[in-house]
Formats: C-alpha cells, structure tokens, sequence
C-alpha cells in the first residue's frame, strides 16, 4: 500500500507544526541526555565480533567510524545476554564481565566522536541454533520456525525469570563500559518478540493469553535493568508494529501505551519502510509512524526507522511524528551521512557497491562478504 497525500501538509508531534530538522540538537526529556542531531544508527547484524562474543578490531573500526561521521546515536549490533541466545556467527555478546574491557573502548570512543551510544540486547529464542550455543533452542512455546532445523521448548517459569535476570545483568555490564543506554530488541522475531506474539506463545499461564501476559516477559526485563541501572541510564525499547510471529498493529499501539507507563525512556519502531501503513490495516492511509505519535501523544521521545535514504526522506519521517531518525542501509556505505544529509542536493549513492567502495568505508571482508547475501547490495553479490 502506498500512502496518499491526507492533505493536511508536513506535520510534527500529533497535528503540531514540525519541531526540528534532522540536523537540530535535541535533549531527551528522561534521562536529560544530549545528542547532536535527529540522526540514529540503527543496530545491524555484521558478524565481526570474536567467537566468544567479544568486540573485535573491525567492529569498533566499524562503529567508530559512523560516530565521526556525524550520528546523534551510535547503535551496537544486537548483543545476545545469555550464552543460549547466540544466532550467527560473529554476533557480540554482552553476557560476560570478559566483554567489559573492549566494550569501554569502544563507548570512550563514540564519546570522544561526539555521538551518544547504546547497546542493542536480545537473545534470539527459537532463532539461536544449537550449532551455536551447544543447546535446544527456547522460546515462549514449543515452536519449529521456516529455516530453523530444531524444535524450541518452551522456557518455564523459573528459567524465564532467569532470563529477564540476564537482561539486567547485561545493562549493568554496558553502563559500568560507559555507554549511554541499552535498546531492548523487542522486534524482529527474536525471543521477547516471540513472547509478545501470538503464534509463538501459546502459553496459559500469566506469561501468555492476552497482551499483559504476553508483554510480562518484556515488562520484567525492564524493571531487572532499571534495578541494576541509574536512573540516568537511558532504556530504549525497539519493536515490530507487525511481525509474523502474530505481532499486530493494534497491539503494538496498546504496547506502546503501557511501556510509557512502565516507564522506558525511548521508543523505537522498526517500520521496514517508514513511507507506508500498517500492512494488516490497507485501509488506514497513515504511516505508521504518525499513527504511533497520535497514540502516544505529543511528548514521547521516538525513533522510527525504515527505507530511509537521504535527507529528505529523514525529514519526512520527522514531519510525520518521529524525534529521530534510524538509518542501516545507507550508513553501510555512507558513513558520513548523518553530516551531510541536510546539504542541499546531497544524493547518496544507491547500490550496489563495490567490494571495495565497502572496504575503504570500514567494512571487514567478512562484513562484506555477509553484505553480499544482501540481494542486489555488492556488486558480486546476491542479484
């Protein structure tokens, strides 16, 4: 579905006259906490941390890199907070006091760049194989998902509390390194997303049935991280407003309502493509992220990230309810972005790219090489 012009011209928070740009500085109202600009690094899978988890050379090069390059936010890829939750290879970890040392390094490092950062936390349920992790895969439920080889079990209730515990325990791992924040990623079909759906949990006891028993794995993840945490650490939660796992719109936006109350700092809504409405609901020509700014009213702190390309399409985005933008795709290959999104007639280049237009931007050849199971991304890649 694309979205037709309502008519109503560029609008900010809920109806309000446009409140920034995407090169304003802004204060979140939470945490107090300061960035730049409106611009994010959303967190990308890259495969170039150590076997055990472990920030590598490349990754921190890597990351390093986008913070001098301009980002308001610089975003780790996503760090599993329990051995069992490993998905790919390469993947970071934030399960061990180990990761500490190189973890600092790296937040010392955007810090001096200027950019604020966070670390991405998950665990990725019934999607970590036991090729990886040395154990059955576990989910909210007994689960078999297309390109998993094994069955998940599903988690008891002791085990799921140990887990939220994990999640803590991993934020205060990542505030003693110095970074600014954690992001919970609640999206993308990896373990709390599992829980909050409705074909991957289908519990009866009080972690499943409706949405509050659904959302209670998440909403104890969050209160184990506020009890390790200070209160100035900022607890960004990132969610899919729909996903196969049985994630609809309409229980997102109630989702979305009770995290206010629980008291996160941040939202982020992982829209895929900012530009269009809720695929379950044709018939609602609003973006998703109006409709969440709408729900929400006008004072929430969000990121909606998806299809972003260039300055316009940030401000657009921007105009349509979000405080900052989220950007993957185009800070890959333009690590300069956030800095020039705004400069008029500034076009990024599209793919695909070269092998080595990716390395002399900081890509590992592994990063590239994973880059290119990317369809039409490398140049000798995926076509």
């Amino acid at each position: 579905m694309v979205l037709a012009d309502n008519g109503e011209g560029p609008r900010g928070h809920a109806g309000e006259a446009v409140s920034g740009t995407v090169s304003a500085e802004w204060t979140l109202p939470g945490t107090g906490l300061s960035v730049r600009n409106r611009t994010v690094l959303a967190a990308m899978t890259n495969k170039q941390s150590d076997e055990d988890g472990t920030l590598s050379d490349d990754e921190i090069n890597w990351l390093l890199m986008r913070a001098e390059g301009g980002f308001g936010i610089v975003t780790t890829a996503a760090s599993h907070v329990h051995p069992s939750g490993k998905s790919w290879e390469g993947e970071m970890g934030v399960w061990g006091d180990h990761h500490i040392p190189r973890l600092k390094e790296l937040a010392d490092g955007i810090r001096e760049r200027g950019a604020a950062s966070l670390v991405q936390i998950f665990h990725g349920g019934l999607r970590a194989p036991r090729s990886l992790t040395g154990g059955q895969p576990v989910s909210a439920s007994t689960n078999l998902e297309k390109g998993v080889d094994e069955e998940s079990r599903g988690l008891s209730d002791s085990e799921i509390r140990e887990m939220a515990v994990s999640f803590g325990e991993a934020a205060e791992r990542c505030e003693r390194a110095g970074f600014d924040g954690v992001e919970v990623h609640g999206a993308h079909g990896y373990l709390i997303c599992q829980f909050l759906g409705t074909r991957t949990n289908r519990r009866e006891d009080r972690w499943g049935g409706g949405l509050e028993g659904r959302s209670l794995f998440l909403r104890e993840v969050l209160k184990e991280i506020r009890s390790r945490t200070s209160d100035g650490f900022l607890v960004c939660v990132r969610i899919s407003p729909e996903h196969d796992v049985g994630v609809t719109m309409s229980d997102s936006l109630e989702l979305a309502g009770m995290m206010v109350d629980w008291g996160i700092d941040l939202l982020h809504i992982s829209c895929w493509d900012a530009f269009m409405g809720a695929q379950g609901e044709p018939d609602d020509l609003r973006t998703i992220t109006r409709r969440f700014r709408e729900s929400l009213g006008d004072d929430f702190p969000m990121i909606s990230t998806g299809s972003i390309w260039d300055g316009a399409d940030a401000q657009f985005v921007l105009d349509e309810g979000a405080d900052m933008v989220g950007v993957a795709r185009v800070a890959i290959a333009h690590p300069n972005w956030a800095s020039e999104a705004e400069t008029e007639g500034y076009s990024p280049e599209r793919p695909p790219f070269t092998p080595e237009h990716l390395l002399e931007q900081g890509l590992s050849p592994t990063f590239v090489d994973y880059m290119r199971r990317w369809q039409g991304f490398v140049t000798d890649g995926r076509s």
